[in-house]
């Protein structure tokens, strides 16, 4: 796997996609190529997009993309790679992986590298190997990976622990100010867009919004010099005064149009600004990491255990249950005991 990793890390598209097809297959010469290609990551800005079905994500992260690669006078364009989930059904087990047919306007791009990918039954918005897909897209040199999750709206909790900047996108006339605190928005968002701004009800679910981070960032809390300003500046004289608290902008878009999404663009690099001066980059990226290792060792120990158990003791176990013999909870622990026992011998 040595020449694959080397051609990938040359750039070469067909190799990467070949690599990513292995991870969501989990071949283990994939997973040894990614094992090779780890040292070459930890560079790129990953963003999350997140929000409730129907919010416009999708034409949102194509705009995005679109400006990323087009920046305008005065700014490099960026390496983008896409990486957008798709629910599985659960009764074909199969996924429409629709992002392409809103992405292509990004087509023939070679700077641009968009991956559909359905959950293949996982929760939280995201496929249980997106993590690993990201790293290979890391590792092959794309500074800017944009994660959209599935349109879930109230529980990506997947997607704060391994974005750097968490997007969650809303519309007007999604539910009143008891739904937005109730959905948890406020906790994982670093920016909060309210997209399809030109219908009605926009500027008031901006202003309901603000009204709720006013709530959650108090002067008392934050200081004079805690949190997000309008612009980030940073006082070289001062650097006591290095920012300690962001509090999420409420921007708006109508991404079919293109609207607003310089401004978001310009929040992404604020909040990556604000990460690297007050050290919370590092933080963020050890805690991922740290939730890809331990999600690794979960799995590693789950399937150790379940080689060791045999399959009749398994279904003793659940027939007991099944039978009312012991609880779910007393049938676990019997089996954790007998696979412990059988791992330590």
């Amino acid at each position: 796997m040595k020449s694959i990793s080397d051609a990938i890390l040359a750039g070469d598209r067909l190799s990467l996609a070949r690599l990513i097809t292995g991870i969501e297959n989990q071949r283990q010469d994939a997973l040894n190529c990614l094992d090779q290609l780890f040292p070459f990551t930890g560079k790129a800005h990953l963003i999350g997009v997140t929000g409730s079905p129907g919010s416009g994500k999708s034409s949102l992260v194509n705009r995005i993309a679109q400006l990323y690669r087009h920046p305008g006078e005065g700014h490099a364009a960026r390496r983008v790679a896409v990486v957008a989930v798709d629910p599985t059904s659960p009764f074909t087990g199969g996924a429409l992986l629709g992002d392409r047919v809103r992405m292509r306007d990004l087509s023939g791009d070679a700077g641009v590298f968009i991956r559909s990918m359905a959950t293949r039954g996982a929760l939280g918005g995201l496929a249980s190997t997106t993590s690993q897909v990201v790293q290979a897209l890391d590792a092959a040199g794309f500074e800017t990976i944009i994660i959209e999750t599935v349109g879930v709206g109230q529980s990506e909790i997947d997607i704060a622990r391994l974005a750097h900047t968490v997007v969650v996108v809303e519309v007007p006339g999604m539910g009143d100010h008891i739904q937005a605190g109730k959905a948890g928005i406020l906790e994982i968002a670093d920016i909060l867009v309210v997209n399809k701004a030109d219908q009605d009800g926009a500027d008031h679910s901006v202003r309901v919004l603000n009204q709720m981070l006013d709530l959650e960032f108090s002067d008392e809390m934050v200081g004079d010099h805690g949190h997000y300003p309008a612009k980030i500046k940073h006082d070289a004289a001062a650097p006591d005064q290095v920012l300690r608290f962001w509090r999420p902008p409420v921007l708006k878009t109508i991404a079919t149009q293109g609207e607003g999404v310089a401004a978001l663009i310009e929040g992404f690099m604020d909040h990556q600004h604000f990460l690297e001066l007050s050290g919370e980059l590092k933080v963020r990226e050890d805690r991922r990491i740290k939730n890809e290792f331990d999600h690794l060792l979960r799995d590693g120990l789950m399937a150790r255990w379940r080689k060791e158990i045999a399959d009749e003791w398994y279904q003793e176990s659940l027939d007991d249950v099944m039978k009312r013999i012991y609880s779910p909870r007393e049938a676990v622990q019997k089996l954790v005991r007998m696979g412990s026992f059988l791992l330590l011998t």
